[in-house]
Protein backbone atom coordinates (compact mmCIF):
# COMPACT_ATOMS: atom_id res chain seq x y z
CA UNK A 1 0.00 0.00 0.00
CA UNK A 2 1.01 3.61 -0.54
CA UNK A 3 1.94 5.88 2.34
CA UNK A 4 -1.26 7.90 2.05
CA UNK A 5 -3.34 4.72 2.34
CA UNK A 6 -1.42 3.55 5.41
CA UNK A 7 -1.93 6.91 7.14
CA UNK A 8 -5.67 6.93 6.47
CA UNK A 9 -6.01 3.34 7.70
CA UNK A 10 -4.23 4.22 10.95
CA UNK A 11 -6.47 7.23 11.50
CA UNK A 12 -9.60 5.17 10.85
CA UNK A 13 -8.62 2.37 13.22
CA UNK A 14 -7.87 4.79 16.03
CA UNK A 15 -11.08 6.76 15.54
CA UNK A 16 -13.08 3.52 15.44
CA UNK A 17 -11.49 1.93 18.50
CA UNK A 18 -11.06 5.00 20.74
CA UNK A 19 -14.43 4.72 22.51
CA UNK A 20 -14.01 0.99 23.21
CA UNK A 21 -10.46 -0.36 23.48
CA UNK A 22 -8.75 2.29 25.68
CA UNK A 23 -11.35 1.83 28.47
CA UNK A 24 -10.82 -1.92 28.21
CA UNK A 25 -7.03 -2.00 27.81
CA UNK A 26 -5.94 1.20 29.57
CA UNK A 27 -8.77 1.62 32.06
CA UNK A 28 -9.32 5.17 30.86
CA UNK A 29 -11.97 7.01 28.88
CA UNK A 30 -10.56 9.28 26.20
CA UNK A 31 -11.70 12.88 25.98
CA UNK A 32 -12.58 14.43 22.59
CA UNK A 33 -9.19 16.18 22.43
CA UNK A 34 -7.41 12.86 23.12
CA UNK A 35 -9.34 11.21 20.29
CA UNK A 36 -8.52 13.97 17.82
CA UNK A 37 -4.83 14.10 18.71
CA UNK A 38 -4.55 10.33 18.81
CA UNK A 39 -6.17 9.98 15.39
CA UNK A 40 -3.62 12.30 13.79
CA UNK A 41 -0.65 10.73 15.58
CA UNK A 42 -1.85 7.21 14.77
CA UNK A 43 -1.90 8.23 11.10
CA UNK A 44 1.76 9.15 11.44
CA UNK A 45 2.61 5.98 13.35
CA UNK A 46 1.16 3.96 10.47
CA UNK A 47 4.23 5.01 8.48
CA UNK A 48 6.81 3.78 11.01
CA UNK A 49 7.37 0.33 9.45
CA UNK A 50 8.40 2.01 6.20
CA UNK A 51 11.40 3.61 7.88
CA UNK A 52 13.15 0.58 6.39
CA UNK A 53 12.57 1.89 2.86
CA UNK A 54 15.20 4.41 1.77
CA UNK A 55 13.18 5.36 -1.32
CA UNK A 56 9.63 5.23 0.08
CA UNK A 57 7.03 7.92 0.75
CA UNK A 58 8.67 9.06 3.97
CA UNK A 59 12.34 8.82 2.99
CA UNK A 60 12.64 12.59 2.53
CA UNK A 61 10.14 13.84 5.08
CA UNK A 62 12.89 15.45 7.19
CA UNK A 63 15.36 15.96 4.36
CA UNK A 64 18.89 14.55 4.80
CA UNK A 65 18.12 13.48 8.38
CA UNK A 66 15.33 11.11 7.37
CA UNK A 67 17.29 9.73 4.41
CA UNK A 68 20.13 8.72 6.73
CA UNK A 69 17.65 7.36 9.29
CA UNK A 70 15.85 5.23 6.71
CA UNK A 71 19.11 3.77 5.39
CA UNK A 72 20.18 2.95 8.96
CA UNK A 73 16.87 1.28 9.79
CA UNK A 74 16.99 -0.69 6.52
CA UNK A 75 20.48 -1.91 7.34
CA UNK A 76 19.62 -2.92 10.91
CA UNK A 77 16.30 -4.56 10.03
CA UNK A 78 17.44 -6.52 6.98
CA UNK A 79 15.85 -4.39 4.28
CA UNK A 80 12.34 -3.46 3.26
CA UNK A 81 9.49 -5.55 4.70
CA UNK A 82 11.56 -7.56 7.12
CA UNK A 83 11.89 -6.87 10.86
CA UNK A 84 9.93 -3.61 10.87
CA UNK A 85 6.94 -5.38 9.31
CA UNK A 86 6.47 -7.82 12.18
CA UNK A 87 4.40 -8.10 15.33
CA UNK A 88 7.67 -7.84 17.25
CA UNK A 89 8.13 -4.35 15.84
CA UNK A 90 4.58 -3.45 16.90
CA UNK A 91 5.45 -4.54 20.45
CA UNK A 92 8.74 -2.63 20.39
CA UNK A 93 7.19 0.61 19.18
CA UNK A 94 4.35 0.42 21.69
CA UNK A 95 6.60 -0.65 24.56
CA UNK A 96 9.28 1.86 23.65
CA UNK A 97 6.73 4.66 23.58
CA UNK A 98 5.39 3.64 26.98
CA UNK A 99 8.91 3.58 28.43
CA UNK A 100 9.71 6.98 26.93
CA UNK A 101 6.52 8.60 28.19
CA UNK A 102 6.93 7.02 31.62
CA UNK A 103 10.64 7.52 32.27
CA UNK A 104 11.77 10.34 29.95
CA UNK A 105 8.78 12.62 30.42
CA UNK A 106 7.47 15.59 28.52
CA UNK A 107 10.47 16.15 26.26
CA UNK A 108 10.16 12.63 24.86
CA UNK A 109 6.40 12.98 24.41
CA UNK A 110 6.71 16.24 22.49
CA UNK A 111 9.63 14.97 20.43
CA UNK A 112 7.69 11.89 19.40
CA UNK A 113 4.62 14.04 18.70
CA UNK A 114 6.69 16.19 16.33
CA UNK A 115 8.11 13.11 14.59
CA UNK A 116 4.69 11.47 14.10
CA UNK A 117 3.12 14.73 12.93
CA UNK A 118 5.88 15.11 10.34
CA UNK A 119 5.19 11.57 9.10
CA UNK A 120 1.46 12.25 8.88
CA UNK A 121 1.95 15.54 7.03
CA UNK A 122 4.20 13.82 4.50
CA UNK A 123 1.92 10.83 3.99
CA UNK A 124 -1.22 12.95 3.67
CA UNK A 125 0.60 15.32 1.29
CA UNK A 126 -0.11 18.46 3.31
CA UNK A 127 2.95 20.18 1.83
CA UNK A 128 4.20 21.65 -1.46
CA UNK A 129 4.81 19.04 -4.20
CA UNK A 130 8.24 17.58 -4.75
CA UNK A 131 11.02 16.20 -2.56
CA UNK A 132 13.26 19.24 -2.26
CA UNK A 133 14.03 21.62 0.62
CA UNK A 134 10.72 23.48 0.23
CA UNK A 135 8.84 20.27 0.96
CA UNK A 136 10.72 19.14 4.05
CA UNK A 137 11.14 22.63 5.50
CA UNK A 138 7.38 23.07 5.22
CA UNK A 139 6.84 19.73 6.95
CA UNK A 140 9.16 20.72 9.78
CA UNK A 141 7.39 24.05 10.22
CA UNK A 142 3.89 22.54 10.21
CA UNK A 143 4.92 19.74 12.57
CA UNK A 144 6.45 22.26 14.96
CA UNK A 145 3.26 24.35 14.94
CA UNK A 146 1.13 21.26 15.46
CA UNK A 147 3.31 20.10 18.34
CA UNK A 148 3.05 23.53 19.99
CA UNK A 149 -0.72 23.36 19.66
CA UNK A 150 -0.95 19.83 21.04
CA UNK A 151 1.27 20.83 23.95
CA UNK A 152 -1.67 22.86 25.25
CA UNK A 153 -4.07 19.93 25.28
CA UNK A 154 -1.87 16.88 25.79
CA UNK A 155 -1.61 15.38 29.30
CA UNK A 156 1.82 15.22 30.89
CA UNK A 157 1.92 11.44 30.45
CA UNK A 158 -0.65 10.53 27.78
CA UNK A 159 -1.46 6.87 28.38
CA UNK A 160 -3.11 6.70 24.97
CA UNK A 161 0.08 7.58 23.07
CA UNK A 162 1.68 4.08 23.24
CA UNK A 163 -1.67 2.68 22.17
CA UNK A 164 -1.82 5.05 19.18
CA UNK A 165 1.73 4.18 18.12
CA UNK A 166 1.22 0.42 18.40
CA UNK A 167 -2.16 0.58 16.63
CA UNK A 168 -0.77 2.66 13.78
CA UNK A 169 2.12 0.26 13.31
CA UNK A 170 -0.29 -2.67 13.33
CA UNK A 171 -2.51 -0.93 10.78
CA UNK A 172 0.47 -0.74 8.43
CA UNK A 173 1.13 -4.46 8.74
CA UNK A 174 -2.50 -5.34 8.11
CA UNK A 175 -2.49 -3.13 5.04
CA UNK A 176 0.63 -4.77 3.63
CA UNK A 177 -0.95 -8.18 4.20
CA UNK A 178 -3.50 -7.17 1.58
CA UNK A 179 -0.76 -6.92 -1.06
CA UNK A 180 1.07 -9.60 -3.04
CA UNK A 181 4.31 -9.42 -1.04
CA UNK A 182 2.55 -9.70 2.32
CA UNK A 183 4.33 -9.15 5.62
CA UNK A 184 6.52 -11.41 7.81
CA UNK A 185 4.31 -10.99 10.87
CA UNK A 186 6.18 -13.60 12.92
CA UNK A 187 9.70 -12.40 12.03
CA UNK A 188 12.40 -13.72 12.43
CA UNK A 189 10.30 -16.55 10.98
CA UNK A 190 10.44 -15.58 7.31
CA UNK A 191 7.02 -16.71 6.11
CA UNK A 192 4.97 -13.85 4.70
CA UNK A 193 1.26 -13.62 5.30
CA UNK A 194 -1.03 -12.24 2.63
CA UNK A 195 -4.64 -12.07 1.54
CA UNK A 196 -4.21 -10.39 -1.82
CA UNK A 197 -6.74 -7.64 -2.37
CA UNK A 198 -4.35 -5.07 -3.82
CA UNK A 199 -2.29 -6.57 -6.65
CA UNK A 200 -0.33 -3.39 -7.27
CA UNK A 201 0.28 -0.42 -4.96
CA UNK A 202 -1.67 2.60 -6.11
CA UNK A 203 -4.18 0.65 -8.20
CA UNK A 204 -7.84 1.65 -8.51
CA UNK A 205 -9.01 -0.62 -5.70
CA UNK A 206 -6.65 1.12 -3.29
CA UNK A 207 -6.96 4.73 -4.44
CA UNK A 208 -10.56 4.89 -5.68
CA UNK A 209 -12.28 2.44 -3.33
CA UNK A 210 -10.40 1.76 -0.10
CA UNK A 211 -8.96 5.22 0.59
CA UNK A 212 -12.23 7.13 0.00
CA UNK A 213 -14.16 4.64 2.15
CA UNK A 214 -11.60 4.88 4.98
CA UNK A 215 -11.49 8.68 4.74
CA UNK A 216 -15.25 9.06 4.98
CA UNK A 217 -15.42 6.49 7.78
CA UNK A 218 -12.76 8.39 9.76
CA UNK A 219 -14.62 11.70 9.56
CA UNK A 220 -17.94 10.06 10.46
CA UNK A 221 -16.37 8.30 13.43
CA UNK A 222 -14.70 11.50 14.63
CA UNK A 223 -17.98 13.37 14.39
CA UNK A 224 -19.71 10.96 16.72
CA UNK A 225 -16.79 10.55 19.13
CA UNK A 226 -15.10 13.96 19.24
CA UNK A 227 -16.61 16.67 17.04
CA UNK A 228 -20.36 16.53 17.55
CA UNK A 229 -21.62 19.46 19.70
CA UNK A 230 -23.36 16.99 21.99
CA UNK A 231 -20.03 15.23 22.61
CA UNK A 232 -18.01 18.42 23.10
CA UNK A 233 -20.56 19.84 25.50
Amino acid sequence: MMGHSHAVSGAMLYAASAPFLPPLLLDTTLQPADILMGTVLCAGAALLPDLDHHDGTIANFLGPISRVLCRLVAWVSGGHRHATHSLLFVALTGGGTWAGVTFLGRDFTLGLTFFLLALAIRALRLHPPGDGPTMWITIIGLAALGTAGMNTWMPNAPGWLPYAVALGTLAHLLGDCLTMKGAPLLWPHKERYEVVLIKRSGNDIETKVLVPIMSVATFVLLWFTALSPTVVN
